[in-house]
């Protein structure tokens, strides 16, 4: 059984994945159940997902998100690596301030769960919310805020040490190891 920290250890956003090998609809509903059990303000369960498998759909809603803008380099998962499925998270279109954490409590959720079968997700919030309405035929009084890019991971994600200029930008090295550099305990503890 892998330990809670060592989960979240290895929860870093996937953006390779192996394309040839898509997550199933099972999957994506076994992901949301894990994600309804969460709390949630006042239990309101105000969130809605829609399930996005492999196909023509989830190749469109690709085109409408991007990925790693950190990586200047880089235009996103190429042909062979792109996410097999996606799930769209939205809210009701007049959420107050508290859905907006469910919705952290959730997407978070979701990750440790892709992670825990050896699944890469990454959360995006830079996507084209009209388009992602269209495609996921979402309910005018719901507001997509949150898309999930999942499949099968295919790269390697470490946490690495804060670089000594300081910028906690991710990086990639030459192997393509897909670095995340985080601050240490005693540089957060007030």
């Amino acid at each position: 059984m892998t330990d809670f920290r060592t989960l979240v250890e290895q929860a870093r956003s996937c953006r390779r994945f192996v394309e040839n090998d898509p997550l199933t609809m099972a999957d994506l509903e076994w992901l949301i159940d894990c994600a309804r059990l969460t709390p949630c303000a006042r239990n309101q369960q105000a969130l809605r997902y829609s399930l996005i498998e492999k196909g023509p759909v989830c190749d469109a809603l690709f085109a409408k998100t991007v990925w790693g803008a950190a990586l200047k380099d880089w235009g996103g998962p190429h042909p062979g690596e792109r996410p097999t499925a996606f799930i769209v998270m939205s809210q009701p279109a007049d959420a107050g301030q508290l859905t907006w954490v469910d919705l952290g409590i959730a997407a978070q959720t979701i990750q440790l769960a892709a992670t825990s079968r050896a699944w890469g997700c990454c959360i995006l919030a830079s996507f084209d919310a009209d388009a992602c309405r269209a495609l996921c035929r979402i309910p005018e009084n719901l507001a997509p805020r949150l898309v999930l890019g999942l499949g099968k991971a295919a790269e390697t994600r470490k946490i690495a040490p804060v670089p000594a200029d300081g910028k906690l930008a991710y990086w990639r090295d030459a192997a393509g190891v897909h670095h995340v550099p985080k601050l240490s305990l005693d540089q957060l503890v007030i």
